[in-house]
Order: structure tokens, then sequence, then C-alpha cells
């Protein structure tokens, strides 16, 4: 595999980190190789302004507690720590430029995000920076008839193998597409069985450790979503 380190960046809100997004890092960590994902939690909730994004002080706490005990999975604040929103491909630059020519990249999106990626900031540079694993669900339909054909050319479709699928393609720009995770958690749903009590249905949708940090801190309790 060369002696370039394999590294996911796994950009999301988090709000908040449940066990879909562990069994995504998993998964892909295995079927990649990767020696390490990062998870980079949004300052603000990209797309999805009809919500108050909850403090990015409980969703970083959160994300080190549901990550502590595997050392493969780190949490990054470097979205954090700007002032204003960063645009993924802002992102994605900033990791090349820390990890050169040391490391090789892959960005982590679901087949949600993939479906809007063209409404993204310079999504076509995006694109082309670094390689990108597009996490679906089995059965779901995940197009591409919308892109031109340069890019529909560097998707590799690896659905239908669920581990050790070591791929070793060292040109930036591809595009894996995988259904290697079972697991379908909704953030939405855990935030209304907080605000409902229902916390014995927790410890099957969030970490424990997660699950701990939700009643201690009261998250949630005033959400009026639907």
């Amino acid at each position: 595999m060369g002696d370039k380190r394999r590294i996911g960046i796994y950009g999301g809100t988090f709000d908040p980190v449940h066990l879909g997004h562990i069994e995504v890092a998993k998964s892909v960590s295995l079927l990649f190789e990767l020696d390490e994902v990062l998870f980079v939690p949004a300052l603000h909730a990209p797309h999805k302004l009809t919500r108050p994004v909850t403090s990015h002080f409980h969703r970083y706490a959160m994300l080190v507690l549901a990550t502590q005990d595997d050392p493969g999975l780190c949490v990054s604040t470097f979205e954090l720590e700007g002032h204003d929103r960063r645009y993924t491909v802002e992102t994605v630059a900033h990791f090349l430029t820390r990890f050169g020519d040391s490391a090789q990249l892959f960005f982590i999106m679901g087949a949600d995000s993939w479906s809007e990626v063209t409404t993204w900031r310079e999504w076509q540079r995006l694109l082309s920076m670094t390689n990108h694993i597009v996490v679906t669900r089995p059965g779901f339909d995940v197009r591409s008839d919308y892109l031109p054909d340069s890019l529909r050319t560097r998707i590799v479709d690896l659905r239908g193998r669920k581990s050790q699928a070591v791929v070793d393609r060292t040109e930036k720009g591809t595009v894996f597409v995988t259904d290697a995770v079972m697991r379908e958690v909704s953030a939405t749903e855990i935030r209304r069985a907080v605000r409902e009590n229902r916390f014995a249905e927790l410890d099957q949708l969030v970490p424990g450790s997660v699950a701990g940090y939700l009643k201690k801190y009261s998250l949630y309790r005033d959400s009026n979503e639907p």
C-alpha cells in the first residue's frame, strides 16, 4: 500500500453523534484500510438553516466521548475554530496542506450529501482535490447521471463488498461508492426520544457515554422540531 498514511475526513453537524456515525467510520476504516478517521464537526449546519444547531462545545464533547476508546477515530476542531462557516473545499484544502505528501486523504459523505454535491461551493474543484467515499444504504440508488462524463468515469462502485476491499488508487478525484454500513440512525429520532423522556431507547441509538452526557446536561429537552 506504500508508505502514505490513509486518512478519512468525516464532516458533519453531529447533533448528536450516534451509533450510525460510528459504524460508518469503523466500516469505512476496514474497507479502505484507513489508518485514521478524523471527525470534523461543523460550526454551522450546512444546508440545514431552519433549525438552530446545538452548541459546538457540546457536540465536540460528545464526539470525544464517542471516540475515546478507539485510537483510529479522532476529532478535529478545525471548522469550530473559525468565526464563520467553513466550506468543505476549504476544509479539504486545509488537511491537504497539513498532511502534505505523507497521507492519502478520503473525504467521507452520505448518499444524501452526494445527491446535493453540485450545489456545494467549488464542487468540481473539491471532487478533484482528493478521493471521496460515498456511504449509502443497500438498495439505495446513487445517481450520477447529472454529472459530466469526466466525473462519472471516476466513480468506482464497491457496493456488495463488506470488508477488506483494499483499494489502491493513487490518483486524486476517485469517488468510491459503498453500502457496507447497515445501521440507520436518525439524529432527529434521538432528539425526539430525549424530548419525550424515552431514555431507555438511547442505548440503541448513541454510545453509552453520549447517552449519559445527554441526560446530564439536559440537551434537546426544549427542542420543538416535529
